[in-house]
Parts: C-alpha cells; sequence; structure tokens
C-alpha cells in the first residue's frame, strides 16, 4: 500500500505517456522520454510541484450549463372534482349537484324559491341533465386539459394523447365526444358520439356501478353495451368493468363460486403402514326393505341398514348390518367387527345424524357417539373417534366412493332376485359377496412384468391369499411346518407392504384439484352459506366468528353465525368448501 505523500503531480510536458500518443518527430523519438524514462526518476529529483487555481464549473466552457425553465399555466377556477370521492353511487352525485345548482341559482335569479331550501324543482329530468353535463365538464376539464385547449384554440392534439385515434372534438355545450368515422351514419348522436369518461376517475367507477344495476347485474358484455348506448365512452373501460363484477355483492351472492383452499397433506394412516382395521373410517348406507315373516295375508316386512368400515392404510372394507340406527345396535356392530377384525385405535366419521346430532330436536333414534353408553364404550376400549366438519362429503371420500361402489354392485344382485323376495339372510349374503368384490379390486394397475404377477389388493392381506396361489417359495420337511407357515403368510405380508410403499403410495402423491394456494378466510368475513334445502336467493348470510387453522396453517374449517330475520342467531361449523365470500374485512 502506498501513502498519499508519495504521490505527485506530472504535468503533461513532463510526461512520458503524452509523447507515445502525440505527434512527435521520429529524430526526436530515441532520445524522448517515452525511451529512457521521466529525467526526474533518472536523476531522483523531485518533480516540480506548482500550484494551480481551481475552475469553477459553471464557468468551466467544457461543462454543459445547467438551464432551469418556469413555465406559469393560469387556469380559470373550476368547480374541483376531488369532491366527487365521496359520494357511492352516481344517483347521489347528480340528485346533489342539481339540488346545489338550483339553490345558487335561487340567490341571483328572481324565482319563487330563495336561500338555502329543498324543493321539487330541483328534482326534475332537465335538472338532472343540467347536473350531469356539469359534472362531466369539470372532470374533462381537470383530466384532460391539454386536450381541451388543443381544441379550444384548434390546435392538432399531442401525439402522446390517448385520445388521438378517438378523433374528438367539442360539441355546442364543450363536451368532449367521440369522433370517430360514423358521423353519416343515421344513428342516435349520443351512440354516433358517444361523452368521453376519463377510466381511472371516480365519476367513471359511479356510472358502470349504475348501469351494471340496471343491467340486472349482469356480465362484462351487456354492462359495457348498457353504458354505451346511454351514450358515455369510458377510457379503458374493460378493465374498470370486469373489476366492479369482481367485487359486486350481489354479483357474488347470484353467481360466486365457492371457496377452496389447497388440497391439505394426508393424514399418517393414509401413507404409514399398520395392521388392517387398526385405522378406519365409516359410515352408514340403506335402507332396504326385507321379508322379516310370512303371514296369511302377506308378509310382514321391515328395514335394514348396513355399516360400513374402510381400512384407511389397506383400503378394504368390511359390512355389518344393523335392524335399526340406534346406540345399542351401533354398538352390537362395532363389537362383532372387532372381534373379527382386532382392536381399533381410530374412527373417523362424518359428523351427522347418524352419529352425533340433537336427537330430542329432531325424534329420530340416532348413533348418537356423545351419548353414555357409546361414549363409554369407546374409552372402555382404548378408541378415539375423530369427525369431520359437517357437509363436507370429500373430506370422508376415502369411505364414499367405497359406500358408491358397494352400492352399484349390490344393485346388480338384487336385480337377479324377484321383487319382494330380499329377507335378512339374503340380503346379509350380498353384502357379503359385496365386500369380498370390493376388497378384490386392484389398488393400482395391473403390472405387465412377469416378475410381479400377484395383482395388489386389499384382499392380498386381509386373507393372505393371492389371486394365484401357485408361489414359488422353498419347501421344507414336515417338522419345519409351522415355521414354513409362518414363513408364507409373513412373505405375502411382506409383498404386499412393499408394493403398497413402492406402487400404490405415488397414487396419492399428486393433487387431483384445488393446487393452489387461496387466501384464509378470517374473522370477520362475511360469507354466504349453502343451504341444500333452499334456492340460492334464500341463502343465509353470516359473518364468521372462528376459524380452524391446519397444521399447514391453511384455513380449511370456520365457523359461521347467521342471524334471522325474525330474531335470534345460530352458529354453524362448515368446510370453507360450503360458503361463498361476499366481503372480506380486510
Amino acid at each position: 500500500m502506498t501513502k498519499p505523500v508519495q504521490w505527485s503531480f506530472v504535468p503533461t510536458e513532463r510526461n512520458p505517456a503524452d509523447q507515445a500518443t502525440r505527434a512527435l518527430p521520429a529524430q526526436d523519438l530515441k532520445d524522448s522520454a517515452w525511451i529512457k524514462g521521466p529525467a526526474y526518476l533518472i536523476e531522483q529529483t523531485q518533480p516540480i510541484n506548482e500550484t494551480f487555481e481551481i475552475i469553477d464549473p459553471d464557468n468551466d466552457k467544457e461543462v454543459r450549463s445547467v438551464v432551469i425553465s418556469n413555465k406559469t399555466c393560469v387556469t380559470a377556477p373550476s368547480l374541483g372534482s376531488d369532491r366527487f370521492s365521496r359520494f357511492s353511487t352516481w344517483k347521489n352525485l347528480t340528485e346533489t349537484f342539481s339540488l346545489l345548482k338550483h339553490i345558487a341559482e335561487s340567490f341571483h335569479c328572481n324565482s319563487d324559491c330563495a336561500g338555502w331550501h329543498v324543493c321539487s324543482k330541483s328534482k326534475t329530468v332537465d335538472a338532472f341533465q343540467q347536473a350531469e353535463l356539469m359534472i362531466i365538464k369539470a372532470v374533462q376539464r381537470e383530466f384532460y386539459f391539454e386536450e381541451y385547449e388543443s381544441l379550444v384554440h384548434g390546435e392538432p392534439l399531442l401525439k402522446s394523447s390517448t385520445l388521438l385515434s378517438l378523433d374528438v372534438f367539442l360539441d355546442n355545450e364543450g363536451v368532449l365526444r367521440v369522433g370517430g368515422r360514423l358521423n353519416r351514419s343515421k344513428i342516435p348522436r349520443d351512440v354516433r358520439n358517444p361523452v368521453i369518461i376519463p377510466g381511472r376517475h371516480h365519476i367513471a367507477l359511479l356510472l358502470v356501478r349504475h348501469f351494471h344495476s340496471l343491467a340486472k347485474h349482469q356480465g362484462r358484455h351487456i354492462t359495457s353495451g348498457t353504458i354505451r348506448n346511454a351514450g358515455f365512452w369510458i377510457i379503458g373501460g374493460k378493465r374498470l368493468i370486469s373489476s366492479v363484477i369482481h367485487k359486486c355483492v350481489k354479483c357474488r351472492k347470484l353467481r360466486g363460486q365457492m371457496e377452496h383452499q389447497k388440497m391439505a397433506d394426508l393424514p399418517p394412516e393414509r401413507v404409514e403402514p399398520s395392521p388392517p382395521f387398526t385405522y378406519v373410517g365409516l359410515d352408514t348406507f340403506g335402507p332396504w326393505e326385507v321379508v322379516t315373516r310370512r303371514t296369511r295375508g302377506g308378509a310382514a316386512r321391515a328395514k335394514r341398514w348396513a355399516i360400513l368400515f374402510t381400512c384407511l392404510a389397506t383400503r378394504g372394507i368390511h359390512i355389518e348390518v344393523v335392524e335399526d340406527i340406534s346406540s345399542s345396535a351401533f354398538i352390537n356392530a362395532f363389537k362383532r367387527f372387532v372381534a373379527i377384525r382386532g382392536k381399533v385405535v381410530q374412527v373417523r366419521s362424518d359428523r351427522g345424524t347418524n352419529f352425533v346430532g340433537a336427537t330430542e330436536d329432531l325424534q329420530i333414534d340416532t348413533i348418537n357417539v356423545e351419548d353414555g353408553p357409546v361414549k363409554n364404550f369407546l374409552y372402555n376400549n382404548g378408541t378415539t373417534w375423530l369427525f369431520n366438519p359437517p357437509h363436507s362429503s370429500h373430506m370422508g371420500g376415502v369411505w364414499e366412493r367405497l359406500i358408491g361402489v358397494t352400492r352399484r354392485i349390490l344393485d346388480a344382485m338384487l336385480s337377479e332376485i324377484l321383487p319382494g323376495s330380499l329377507t335378512h339372510e339374503v340380503l346379509t349374503t350380498f353384502l357379503a359377496e359385496a365386500s369380498a368384490i370390493v376388497n378384490s379390486r386392484l389398488l393400482v394397475s395391473l403390472s405387465t412384468d412377469p416378475e410381479n404377477p400377484l395383482p395388489l389388493s386389499p384382499s392380498m392381506m386381509l386373507t393372505q391369499k393371492p389371486a394365484m396361489t401357485s408361489i414359488s417359495l422353498p419347501t421344507v420337511d414336515e417338522k419345519n411346518m409351522y415355521r414354513a407357515q409362518w414363513k408364507r403368510v409373513q412373505h405375502l405380508a411382506e409383498v404386499f407392504w412393499r408394493r403398497w410403499k413402492s406402487q400404490y403410495l405415488d397414487t396419492l402423491q399428486s393433487y387431483r384439484k384445488w393446487k393452489y394456494d387461496r387466501r384464509n378466510l378470517s374473522e370477520g368475513d362475511v360469507v354466504l352459506m349453502r343451504d341444500n334445502s333452499v334456492a340460492r336467493n334464500y341463502w343465509p348470510m353470516g359473518i364468521i366468528t372462528k376459524v380452524f387453522p391446519s397444521s399447514d396453517g391453511k384455513v380449511r374449517k370456520v365457523e359461521v353465525r347467521v342471524v334471522y330475520r325474525e330474531g335470534g342467531s345460530s352458529v354453524f361449523t362448515r368446510p370453507v368448501t360450503e360458503v361463498v365470500l361476499l366481503l372480506s374485512d380486510d
């Protein structure tokens, strides 16, 4: 590193670099400083230290001077459109200015009205039209001042003007209108030469809202057509109309889509190996009318229901038939299921009236899990019951789909018997056969690889019997028979779980729908709650009072408070797919 005191200024006549870059005679080149070096370095003397006067940059001819020019624009006093943003509708704005114009005229003209007052003379069609012209002229003077001045003085518009392609002109009332090429057309003047409205001004928003309401909240094309027929040309109107329709509360009530959130990760019991029917999901379906006994006058009939248990890991099913939907019938069916399939650690189901609900209000027999007998039975067996939110069948698709498959198989079986001949034994047999068919379905596509001849199905794990019984296993003698049997069972289990991990889990990896993150619903949002029992116009509106974020921070379940017109309110827990966002709390 060097120090500043070691550096010195070298003038041009002593700088060797200047002799190489500038004109120098050839005979002087051999004795030049470019060949021999600077003399002060050879003689080891200090260069001449000279002082130089600092040149003022303002007086330096080589420095371009900065010229500052001031322009004074004298404008006539205008109404000022900054107050227009205080109005939320075009009708209120025109009525207010019509009234103010009438009051201002009453102070200067001889009329029956005098001073500040409210009367019907300001609410005529002509008064409203004059107020509209006054508002539009004030906005045009403010927003298109240069274009207005150019047209007044007969000068062409600037090339940078946004109105250049519209061939604008001033009419007799001093309003900017579209010229265009339709002047020879016999269509009305307001359609042929519409009034120009700046799209970024507040009155453009008021006009779009006004005519969107007159068009009965129809789409962008009908709304824009209504605005054009009224004689207005809004600059950038398409984007503004789309924005207004997107934010319109009534349009959201009529045609708004249900909310949704990015699909959540699968629970651990769906993606981790576990013994069959350790984690189950269940639901009831039916009923079917069966013949209980024969009588002289015909036959006594009764109804039967079925409870479908599905393993969340192996996707196998087990069906139990019950005589009624009651707590005692469910406990007996659950006991039979546990006796055959083993202990259950966790149960998942819909939160419907079949399992939990206000039985006293509905006056029906239900399997109320929160009742004492069922609750104590589950507690003694160490079983946890998890409920999905009401009206969220998509959260229980793992068993809803299997119920649909079972119904189709059962319908095909019932079509083969005579009407009125279905008995309890026949129904139980049909459901058992349907279970076997469902359990033999393929979990993944059938492989053409000769090294994987066994189809991967739930029955391979449940019954330990593959579709092909010829398995190449080492032979053993009689004394190792029990050990060989264990090896066969263990081999099938290992084959199942190995292919389950390598083939089946990959099918659960991709998203089928709801692939993008969306805004989480928050407390205070106003929503429309779906009610399938009535038309959409009568769906209740409510406010979100509580949200339930999932482990990934996404809200997929909310609590909505609905206030009824007759008085009183109710609180409902619903998935986000059952509500339509009307107004956000942002």
